[in-house]
């Protein structure tokens, strides 16, 4: 991380030759770096002490990597980023970037409450791998963060930043919605690209998309319970917890999405809502740890967790998809005062 005398360096010269380097243009024509696609939020597995597993992260890369997804978000909601330290954040980092392929874009969740604090994490991910920064809004003071904060916070990250910037907006975490005018505002900034929206509202993620339709500014679904609609809306892609366990069915909805095979992505669809449905509830009743893994790990919110396949795979026609992991030795749910806090 940055120490207190960088930080005036580093902002005057990230912001001299932003650009010249950001690797969000695609050419000197100025076309932003292209997101969209299917990303899987990995998760963040833990050993029985709560130190990161980075071996079963690696093998969860391994597994992943056989589907085609566009890359992998790691440090969201899934990764459990607001129960690792600064250095460990930086180290999964790294530690993805190198087992994934390198054919794959990595978006790395780098938000923080402050707006130094961000930049800081941001140029931080940058130098050890990240393509891009997923930064999530600053929440903790929720009833100051106005459009005007807000715009204030994204803008200053995205000057400094050295990789494209994507939006996150998760108000099941945060309780805030980043409001749609400070989207709209946000979208013009060259370093700006896009934005993962996890609220799950479709009107909202439409009328995104229809206000930012002449920036060039892409929307990510952020769950694969209402990837189709926000297909049909004008989405390019999604953040999908589902994508975990099940990848290959989410990557063929999105084939049957861009060809514009409706009625059968309709059917699929229908199919990957009671799935998805599992895992958001797991997710929300027993902590954040076990979602979506493709096998089971600490968490340090809960204990020990597995993906909650047995809700739906013994009835469910997708039982068969080879991404089903076999589980680890123990799935015992170990009592919360075992657990390392922060």
């Amino acid at each position: 991380m940055l120490g207190p005398q960088v930080w005036s360096s580093v902002r005057q010269g990230l912001s001299r030759s932003l650009s010249r380097n950001v690797r969000g243009w695609a050419s000197g024509e100025g076309k932003k770096v292209d997101i969209a696609g299917i990303y899987p939020p990995v998760t963040t597995p833990f050993t029985a002490t709560a130190e990161v597993d980075y071996g079963k992260l690696e093998e969860n890369l391994h597994k992943l990597g056989t589907f085609p997804f566009r890359g992998f978000v790691v440090q969201g909601s899934n990764g459990e980023f607001p129960f690792l330290t600064s250095s460990e954040r930086l180290e999964v980092v790294s530690c993805v970037r190198q087992a994934m392929p390198k054919n794959r874009l990595l978006l790395a969740g780098s938000g923080c409450e402050s707006t130094q604090a961000t930049v800081e994490m941001t140029v931080s991910m940058a130098q050890v791998g990240a393509d891009a920064a997923m930064v999530v809004t600053p929440c903790y003071y929720r009833g100051r963060m106005s459009s005007a904060a807000l715009i204030h916070h994204y803008t200053k990250v995205a000057d400094l930043s050295p990789i494209p910037v994507v939006l996150y907006s998760v108000p099941a975490n945060t309780g805030l919605d980043l409001p749609v005018d400070a989207v709209v505002t946000l979208s013009q900034h060259p370093n700006i690209v896009g934005m993962k929206d996890s609220g799950g509202d479709v009107t909202r993620i439409g009328l995104i998309v229809h206000k930012t339709r002449k920036q060039d500014f892409q929307v990510l679904a952020g769950s694969a319970g209402f990837l189709m609609a926000s297909y049909a809306l004008g989405a390019v892609g999604g953040v999908c917890a589902l994508a975990n366990v099940l990848g290959a069915q989410v990557c063929q909805l999105e084939r049957l999405c861009l060809t514009g095979q409706w009625e059968d992505a309709q059917k699929l669809q229908h199919r990957l809502i009671e799935p998805n449905a599992a895992v958001s509830q797991w997710q929300q009743g027993r902590g954040v740890g076990g979602v979506g893994s493709l096998c089971p790990h600490w968490s340090r919110t809960q204990g020990w967790h597995q993906a909650p396949l047995s809700l739906f795979l013994s009835e469910n026609p997708l039982r068969e998809h080879p991404s089903v992991g076999t589980p680890c030795a123990s799935q015992k749910i170990l009592t919360l005062d075992k657990v390392r806090h922060y």
